[in-house]
Formats: C-alpha cells, structure tokens, sequence
C-alpha cells in the first residue's frame, strides 16, 4: 500500500484528490511494463525486468503547443537526451520518457517515430523535434544488454487514455529499479497550496533507483539503520544485495498548474535535492540524479507570429513561491517512500533478488520512535 494508507503522513501540505502527479489537470502517465524468463543471463533474451514510462503534460499537439520547461542536474552520472536544448529554449516539445539505461537511443528513436507521425513537417517545413528521454540503470535484475524496450512498447506507454491511475512500483520504467537496496521503481506524489496562496497544484513522480540500505530515513526515523540491525540478529532475513557504493540513479518529474516561466521552474527543481535529502541519501558518486519541472499553465506556440506573446507569471515577491517550494520537497519526498512502499519482490537476472521492504517491520520501528501510533 502507499505511504499515507499505511499511516505514514510525510509533510504538512495536503495532497490533492489522487496524491499524484496526474492532480495537475490534463497531464497523463502511462507505463509499459516488460516482466519475462528467470535463471541465468543469456544476452538478447533475458531475463528481462525492465520497461518504459510516459509523461504527458497536456492532451493537446505538444510539439505545436509547447510547455514551459527545465531542468536541474544533482549528479550528473547519466545518459539523458534532450536536456541540453531544453535548458538553451526553456520548452517542452515532447512527451518525457523513462526507461533503462542502454535502453534510451531506442526509446527516443521511437518517440521521434511517435512525434513525426503526428507533425509530419518535422524536418521538412519547420525544425526537427527535441525527445526528451531519462533513464536510471536496472542492470542488476535485468538484461539491460538486450535493449528490449522498442517502439512498440513506447507507443502503448504514450496512447494512455485520460484519467487512468498512475501506477507505482515494479512498473513501466520502475521494473527492474531498487531503491535503499529494496524493489524500488515509480513513485508519485502532490501538494495543493491554499486559496490565499492561488490553490494551485504541484505533483512529482520519480524513476527511483538510488540508496544504501542502511542511509534511509523515514519521516525523520533511520529505518533503514534499523531493519540492519534486524538482519544482523536473524541471519535468515533477506533484504535486497546492497552494493558497497551506492550506484543508482533517480530522475524527478515536476508538474504545477502554477503560472511559471522556466527560469521560476528551474528553482523548482533545484530544491528537489532537499526532498531527496529527507529520504536519507548524500547523492553517491555513481549515482545520477536530475529533475524536469513543467508548468501546464501557459502554451507557447511552435508557429513564428505573433512577433510579441503575452504571458502571466507568479509574482515571486508573493508568499505562493515559498509553498511552491514546500511542496516540491515535500512531493518529493513522499514520491520515494511511496515507490518502496508499493514495490513487490523482484527476481532477476542469475537469481538476483530485490526484496521488497516490510511495511511490518518498517511501521513498528515507526511507532517504536512515536512516529505514527
């Protein structure tokens, strides 16, 4: 179950009606998920716990009606594409796409595919289109070698229909992640802001990938430190192979029905590392962390004219800023401790395992420090 169903109340600003990403009117994700084969690797067939999730900001011709956009890199051991004309133009064209490490050449190939299909004077009357793809390393369960996320999989992800929940877990990009050495994978996460403060919603959704056992902390508990020494009494306790170096990645989505340009949006998504930091984690040195923040209140036209284009900002002298802030690190957060709790087991790749964390044991240590009752 998610954090807040198991008693698990993070933050003080309230979540909005599904406490996700999809809070912020019209944005869409949908997953691809790809779960097959067990035992030894055998390269190009399996086994394969991996998969491919979507972002979509909007319903309408993104590449013709673009969002306000930007990103903040925490750690740079990544291999993203689109995040370097991203930063120059401050605009979204594309839908974002997660998946596996090896796996983004394919995957932006086929969101390409996807895009030029739908705008077919990409490259021909008007300029080429920027995919934005991100990626986090499940190499320890899966084949990541086989790359097999194609277009196939990329299109059933991006045609989500409207108002479909938004999985988490084991899904879609989160397949094969761990995340404090525990299944990890897609998390998410909102924050409503008071009436007095524009009402406005923020949601974040993360690809999590990251962490070392012993470092997470839960609602200000060292749960992590805890559930060791657990294990270290019962030697039959069975919590995910935890590497010596954390060596894991997690990419942040932000989403806000705020009126933000992307230079208000890329202080959005410099505090996500505060949010991150709650969850117990120091950003590891193989470890890539990075944050995409959008605004869906503005659409800025792919067409030259007019020569001038009207648009409303927040007044960052307003106290509204300050909330917008408290809720990317509080979403944030959350988003964490809501993919760990909703993870399942994992078995992979020549039987390795990623157990998934005991929300028994994590919610007794909780009540043992007067944390939740």
């Amino acid at each position: 179950m998610r954090a807040r169903e198991a008693g698990i109340i993070l933050g003080t600003l309230p979540p909005g009606t599904t406490n996700s990403i999809a809070d912020v009117a019209g944005v869409r994700v949908g997953h691809t998920t790809l779960i097959r084969g067990n035992g030894a690797l055998v390269r190009g067939v399996g086994p394969v716990r991996t998969g491919v999730t979507a972002i979509l900001p909007h319903d309408d011709d993104l590449f013709r009606l673009k969002v306000p956009a930007a990103a903040s890199v925490f750690n740079g051991f990544g291999k993203t594409i689109g995040l370097v004309q991203l930063a120059e133009l401050g605009q979204l064209e594309t839908p974002i796409l997660l998946t596996n490490t090896l796996n983004v050449g394919r995957v932006a190939d086929a969101l390409v595919a996807f895009m030029v299909e739908r705008n077919p004077a990409i490259g021909v009357t008007t300029g080429t289109v920027n995919p934005v793809v991100c990626e986090c390393n499940d190499g320890f369960l899966n084949d990541i070698g086989g790359r097999h996320v194609g277009e196939q999989e990329v299109r059933a992800a991006l045609t989500v229909a409207p108002g479909t929940p938004v999985l988490e877990g084991t899904v879609g990009a989160g397949t094969g992640m761990t995340t404090y050495c525990f299944a990890g994978g897609i998390g998410t996460a909102s924050r409503c802001l008071s009436p007095a403060q524009g009402g406005y919603t923020l949601g974040a959704l993360v690809q999590s990938n990251f962490g070392r056992c012993g470092d997470l902390i839960i609602g200000g508990v060292p749960v992590g430190r805890e559930l060791e020494e657990q294990r270290q009494k019962r030697v039959a306790l069975h919590v995910g192979q935890e590497p010596r170096r954390e060596q894991g990645s997690i990419i942040v989505i932000l989403a806000t029905d705020a009126p933000l340009d992307a230079r208000q949006l890329g202080r959005l998504a410099r505090r996500v590392p505060l949010g991150l930091a709650r969850t117990g984690t120091s950003g590891g040195h193989g470890s890539g962390d990075l944050a995409i923040a959008f605004s869906t209140a503005d659409r800025i036209p792919h067409d030259a004219g007019p020569l001038v284009r009207s648009a409303q900002v927040l007044n960052e002298q307003n106290p509204a800023i300050d909330g917008l802030f408290a809720a990317v690190v509080e979403a944030t957060e959350e988003a964490v401790i809501n993919a760990l709790c909703t993870a399942h087991s994992m078995d992979g790749r020549d039987n390795h395992w990623a157990q998934a964390l005991s929300l028994v044991e994590t919610l007794a240590i909780l009540k043992r420090y007067g944390r939740i009752q």
